[in-house]
């Protein structure tokens, strides 16, 4: 009788990106009912496994996929519109743009949003909320990525009538978003708060509880701007996140995207919680420089983040290149340390710890016996990778987008051989085109 086990899918003779952060070549890995099953030598797995397809991985870097934890949906549209634009590029252009998004434009964005990710090696992704969600939420099922949606959710604020808000009424969209697609197929559903400027005290709290309720994370917009903190300390006394605590609103499930400017004192506070931070490198250029070692010193979970198409478009390639650029720059050349940040924690974080931002720490991130198998693969035969003397340096270095060969998330792959399989790549470039070109008509 056969000792073999079966599996769904057998990748043979790869070499493998390791938990920590090593390259081990001819290896197996084994998939089984969306999780891995095994990662093991090439040499026994013959003996080991019996597979329903057999992948020939040989070439090519299999790692785990990328997490975007960070980005912004209802701005797929806005791309190149941005740059070098005068402050408040939020409430000037961002805001009344999405105050005229449509079922339609929502689903364009998404079905873009979507292509974009899968073809630069993101498998999963954070969405800081916008409107008609549900449609974004539709496009994102059939893709197969693995998402968190959240509802644009603020009730104070010289808004568009079509975006304006209650508390009570921006809770009860997010509820609606919550019941509709949480859990349904590799979605999440998030409660999230656009910026505290913008939320009442009333609309945080319950948010805040909303989420504690639901068994989800909380997610908010928070010091990114100077005005931002400046409007809590006039406000409350209290920075920020000194605010949020006051109130009982920080946690494990809390979330703070950008977090450029925060206190020692916040950092604690974020410590002591168990709160979680997301950089967007090129976004964030624009407004100051984060302190990540310290936030990496405290062992507050930290990752990375595009912050949407709008700003620089969706490879966290790009954003990896950046953030060791002006890690270095700054604190880097300050404290004479040319490693303050290295590639294998720039990598965690883009993987393992953008797991963690999608609630799924212990789960996903690592190719790993038992976690959920979202992987990707890179085309290492390619004149600017070759030859490396270290590839785990050379993947933050010189990989683009364009190197990602193969998509895989829960067991089920969204690209082969640069393919994309769940969406039709033609038809949505095809719309894109008819867009702006009635953008450009309208000008």
């Amino acid at each position: 009788m056969s000792r073999e086990t079966k599996c769904d899918i057998l990748i043979t003779h790869a070499s493998c990106l390791t938990e920590d952060m090593e390259i081990r070549d001819e290896q197996a890995i084994a998939v089984k009912d969306g999780r891995i099953l095994d990662v093991c030598a090439q040499e026994s797995a013959g003996e080991l496994y019996r597979a329903s397809e057999t992948v020939d991985g040989r070439d090519k870097l299999w790692m785990p996929g990328l997490v975007d934890g960070h980005m912004h949906t209802g701005q797929q549209l806005l791309k190149g519109r941005v740059l070098d634009e005068l402050p408040m590029i939020w409430t000037r252009i961002m805001l009344p743009f999405e105050s005229t998004l449509t079922p339609e434009k929502m689903e364009l964005s998404a079905g873009l949003a979507s292509l974009e990710m899968i073809k630069a090696g993101t498998t999963g992704f954070v969405d800081a909320g916008s409107y008609f969600m549900d449609k974004a939420a539709e496009v994102y099922a059939r893709s197969g990525l693995r998402g968190v949606l959240s509802h644009s959710t603020m009730d104070q604020g010289n808004f568009p009538e079509s975006i304006r808000e209650t508390a009570v009424q921006a809770v009860e969209s997010t509820d609606r978003l919550y019941d509709s697609w949480h859990g349904q197929g590799n979605l999440k559903v998030f409660y999230s708060l656009r910026a505290l400027m913008n939320c009442s005290r009333e609309l945080t709290v319950k948010a805040a509880e909303r989420a504690r309720e639901k068994g989800t994370f909380l997610q908010a917009h928070m010091n990114e701007y100077a005005g931002e903190v400046n409007y809590t300390l006039e406000k409350y006394q209290k920075r920020p996140v000194e605010y949020l605590d006051s109130i009982g609103v920080l946690g494990e499930n809390f979330v703070a995207a950008h977090g450029i400017m925060l206190s020692a004192h916040e950092r604690e506070l974020l410590a002591e919680c168990g709160a979680k931070v997301v950089h967007c490198p090129f976004s964030n250029c624009a407004k100051g420089v984060p302190d990540t070692p310290a936030l990496v010193e405290a062992g507050i979970c930290t990752g990375l983040g595009t912050d949407g198409t709008a700003h620089g478009g969706l490879s966290l390639w790009n954003e990896m290149k950046i953030f060791r650029s002006v890690m270095n720059a700054v604190w880097g050349s300050k404290n004479a340390d040319p490693a303050v940040m290295p590639a294998k924690t720039i990598l965690k974080m883009a993987t393992e710890n953008g797991a963690e931002l999608l609630g799924e720490k212990g789960s996903l991130g690592v190719l790993k016996k038992g976690y959920r198998a979202d992987i990707i693969s890179i085309d290492w035969n390619k004149p600017h990778l070759l030859p490396t003397a270290k590839r785990v340096n050379t993947l933050v270095e010189c990989v683009t987008g364009g190197d990602v060969c193969d998509s895989m998330v829960e067991g089920r792959f969204l690209m082969r051989g640069g393919e994309v399989l769940t969406l039709d790549e033609e038809k949505l470039l095809w719309q894109a085109k008819q867009y702006f070109e009635k953008q450009e008509a309208s000008l």
